[in-house]
């Protein structure tokens, strides 16, 4: 517990104002009027009873808020989320019944633990390591998923039980003939008005009017619309205290939704943190977030919340209202409570027709079209695990789509570690001093007894069979290149089997005539090669802390014939050998 509480910290407290106290109530007022729509939205994505999505606005913001690292970022029902919470249990249960309510709510209990365990492990760094393509194709495959299921209600076409985007297509073509048309203007004239809103004020509450614009649509035909559906009578406008059901579903699958749930979660989380801190200029802990967001869905899960985690929208919109501290985030699910007592008679007139319409919307706006571009333009490696993770999202299910672009780029990640930049270097007096330029691209001169080779990238047990590799073919390629001066330079780590490498290598190279000189710049790498024995394997004379020390001693190690019969004198080092000052007094 020691190692949670270290986590926790609450000195935003203390820099609390009279006026950011203010900022943040308004800010509040704000976000509270965008939840309301947004939470009964995302309920229906993830096939809850509306309420759902209002209480998992409730209780989850004020848990994340008070233990979370970001100021102003609004945890609670994402479209993302959802979308995986349905897929997770729509196999099991039928959407929207007691049972996949219960489902739902233990869901937010297994992912709220192990977010925990990953707080105590400290691992919130770790998703630095997930590439950001990942979320890009799961975000985008998760947007066509949220669109083709929203279709039918958008057309007034009654409930299927179809799953896939496949199957929800042609479910839906093949019902077209009885489409309503009284639903079709509901869900286009909540759509167009939310769009103006968004685009010419976004200050207002866009959502929440777009909503009232489609339900008054619908108002107007009177008995004629009495054949659509709606969202219905809230029966409890406020989550009680209620411990999960253990025996709602299939425990081993829905551990897996849970790891898959609450990685996802904690990558939107941290991505968010990371961007409201830049900027605001404040500082993120990932970890102490991971620790917030793992709170927030253990207590949600005791107040029938589904699983919970940062929006992208609503921490845009409050950071815009001019919000401060978690504060704003408080207050906004303060005045959601009275915002629901409000309009809750307004909500059992809402149609299904205008929910469908705003969360066409929401899947619009998930897919960040020059986003896309720019990774294609710009990436092939990134781009083949977007599309990777886009393809399994929408063919299996996003679940799978998560773990698959994880793993992918958990391997492209080890493939660059095992595969370190060895590039071959020669001095460059161009620009009135020596620097060591890559030799091949700027075609220098080498010296034909000596080979200079630039190490970038870890030099560790998974990387010293491709170093070695390199070596070989060099030495098969260069024989009179007796000598090797190696240069360590962007080396991050160094173990055992690399200090062993360069062992051998340096027997090699003193076996074949030459030697090894080892250039290490950066003190803390060079104190842990010694560390390692490297000083003493090779000797001091072979380990140098600048290029100038080591070429100098190569120099001194080529053997009196080679330089005899050299005229390229790529060191100025050259003109210094005892037989070299010879030669140039007798020519």
């Amino acid at each position: 517990m020691n190692r949670l509480t270290g986590l926790v910290n609450f000195d935003w407290m203390h820099a609390a104002t009279a006026a950011s106290l203010r900022s943040d109530v308004l800010a509040g007022l704000t976000g509270a009027a965008i939840v309301l729509p947004q939470a009964v939205a995302f309920a229906a994505i993830a096939g809850l009873p509306p309420e759902y999505g209002l209480y998992t606005a409730m209780v989850p913001p004020v848990v994340a808020g008070l233990f979370g690292s970001s100021l102003v970022m609004v945890s609670g029902p994402t479209t993302a989320i959802s979308a995986v919470v349905f897929s997770a249990l729509a196999g099991q249960m039928e959407p929207g019944s007691p049972e996949f309510v219960q489902g739902a709510i233990l869901l937010a209990m297994m992912v709220g633990v192990i977010q925990l365990f990953f707080a105590l492990a400290r691992a919130g760094r770790l998703a630095g390591f997930v590439s950001h393509s990942v979320m890009i194709g799961f975000t985008a495959a998760a947007a066509l998923l949220i669109a083709v299921s929203q279709m039918g209600g958008a057309l007034g076409l009654p409930k299927s039980q179809a799953h896939g985007i496949i199957d929800r297509l042609l479910a839906v073509f093949g019902r077209l003939g009885e489409a309503n048309m009284i639903a079709m203007l509901s869900a286009l004239v909540t759509l167009i008005t939310v769009i103006v809103f968004r685009r010419y004020l976004p200050r207002w509450p866009g959502f929440l009017i777009a909503i009232a614009a489609g339900t008054v649509v619908v108002q107007l035909f009177g008995g004629a619309a009495g054949d659509l559906a709606f969202v219905g009578s809230l029966p409890s406008a406020y989550p009680v205290f209620s411990l999960p059901s253990l025996d709602a579903g299939n425990w081993t699958e829905m551990l897996e939704s849970a790891f898959a749930i609450s990685l996802i979660g904690l990558l939107e989380a941290i991505a968010i943190g990371r961007s409201m801190a830049h900027k605001t200029r404040t500082d993120f802990d990932a970890n102490q977030e991971v620790l917030g967001q793992g709170l927030s869905n253990v207590a949600g899960s005791l107040f029938q919340c589904y699983p919970a985690s940062g929006s992208f929208t609503r921490s845009g919109v409050n950071l815009e209202s001019g919000a401060t501290s978690p504060i704003a985030a408080i207050a906004a699910a303060v005045f959601l409570v009275v915002l629901v007592a409000l309009f809750r008679p307004f909500v059992s007139l809402v149609p299904i027709a205008a929910i469908a319409g705003l969360i066409l919307y929401v899947a619009y706006k998930l897919i960040d079209l020059a986003e896309i571009r720019h990774l294609l333009e710009t990436s092939r490696t990134e781009s083949v695990i977007a599309g990777l993770t886009f393809f399994v999202g929408l063919t299996v299910n996003l679940e799978l789509a998560i773990y698959v672009g994880v793993l992918v780029s958990l391997a492209v990640f080890l493939n660059k570690s095992a595969n370190p930049v060895l590039a071959i270097g020669a001095p460059d007096t161009s620009g009135g001093h020596r620097t060591i330029r890559n030799a091949e691209i700027f075609g220098l001169p080498e010296c034909p007894a000596t080979l200079i080779l630039r190490l970038d990238g870890p030099l560790f047990f998974g990387s010293v069979d491709t170093v070695n590799a390199r070596f070989r073919a060099l030495a098969r390629r260069r024989p009179e290149q007796v000598n090797l001066i190696l240069i360590l330079h962007g080396v991050g780590d160094v173990d055992l089997s690399g200090v062993e490498l360069l062992e051998i290598e340096a027997e090699r190279r003193r076996a074949a005539g030459g030697d090894l000189f080892v250039v290490c710049h950066y003190p803390p790498l060079a104190e842990r090669l010694r560390q390692l024995g490297l000083a003493v394997i090779i000797g001091e004379d072979s380990f140098f802390m600048n290029k100038g020390a080591a070429i100098s001693a190569a120099v001194d190690n080529i053997a009196p014939d080679t330089c005899a019969h050299c005229d390229k004198r790529v060191f100025v080092e050259c003109a210094f050998r005892p037989d070299e000052r010879k030669t140039l007094r007798s020519s």
